[in-house]
């Protein structure tokens, strides 16, 4: 081995273990205190501790956020919020976003954490279990659910109703407060190999589920300040999250753009109104399309580049 090859594995090793160490030390310190005040839960919603608890998270993302800028000068940021779009740390939104790594979450907490509240997401109730991270989840009012297959709906109908009521729970804390509820409607990240199988009609993006984003404009879509499109591109191609960690991604795009919230979208029943379904679709598929074209000229962008 070279002498600049033995260089640089002991630099990826050396910034390896300093990523590591330092996310391990931060979760934590952090940690602990977000469960202990978790418990306080039990004995009903108390603001300021809320208020708290996502102060001791957002702290966390700050440490994240730290590294990212001087750990990883490596990779350049390319981010543009459309001049309709206008944040606060006081909004309230529902985002939807494209997705093709388990980077992109970090990528929504990289930019997100000083221009929009806390991201939480709908997650299944089943993370409850995992050590820490269930239990955050829970405390910090993530949607919760506990999904049923569809096996075991047409068996039970009443199951279908159950995993609604469970949503409109968890959203109901979210709506007393700032919140970004990010979708992404994907429903899972993006491959060739899931393109191909689903036969996409978009060049950039697997087919979106729109139910999910019907549930949440359902349950949330009167208390929103916006609806926001958050795309991420990846111009050197899709990272691993070791690899991003590791400062091995270049480059970074990302675009948030607002999206017209029509009126009849918030007066219908996805569920219940085919009709209305249909037309929910059919809005849902013009975004995407809009959203794949916006990819294609990001990655053309890129390439001259």
């Amino acid at each position: 081995m070279s002498k600049v090859k033995s260089n640089n594995v002991f630099k990826k090793i050396a910034k390896g273990l300093s990523v590591s160490s330092t996310i391990t030390a931060s979760t934590f310190l952090h940690g602990p205190p977000v469960l202990a005040l978790g418990l306080t839960h039990l004995f009903g919603r108390n603001k300021s501790i809320d208020d708290t608890t996502i102060k001791l998270t957002n702290s966390w993302l700050n440490v994240n956020n730290w590294l990212i800028e001087h750990v990883l000068p490596e990779t350049k940021w390319d981010i543009h919020v459309d001049d309709q779009l206008e944040l606060s740390m006081d909004g309230r939104y529902i985002m939807m976003c494209n997705h093709q790594s388990w980077v992109d979450t970090t990528v929504n907490q990289y930019f997100g954490v000083s221009r929009m509240p806390l991201t939480r997401f709908f997650t299944k109730w089943e993370l409850i279990f995992i050590p820490f991270v269930g239990q955050a989840f829970k405390i910090l009012d993530f949607p919760m659910m506990k999904r049923h297959s569809k096996e075991q709906i047409a068996k039970n109908p009443a199951l279908k109703m159950q995993d609604i009521e469970e949503a409109r729970k968890s959203c109901q804390y979210l709506a007393n407060q700032p919140f970004t509820l990010l979708n992404y409607l994907e429903g899972t990240r993006f491959t060739p190999a899931k393109h191909a199988a689903q036969q996409s009609p978009y060049q950039n993006l697997l087919k979106p589920k729109a139910g999910g984003l019907a549930l949440a404009l359902n349950l949330l879509g009167e208390h929103i300040d916006a609806l926001v499109d958050m795309t991420i591109v990846y111009p050197d191609g899709a990272p691993g999250y070791g690899e991003f960690w590791l400062g091995e991604v270049p480059r970074i795009a990302v675009e948030l753009h607002k999206i017209d919230l029509p009126e009849w979208v918030l007066a219908g029943n996805y569920e219940e109104d085919a009709e209305f379904r249909g037309k929910f679709q059919q809005w849902v598929d013009q975004i995407w399309r809009e959203k794949d074209q916006r990819i294609s000229a990001l990655k053309q962008k890129y390439a001259t580049q």
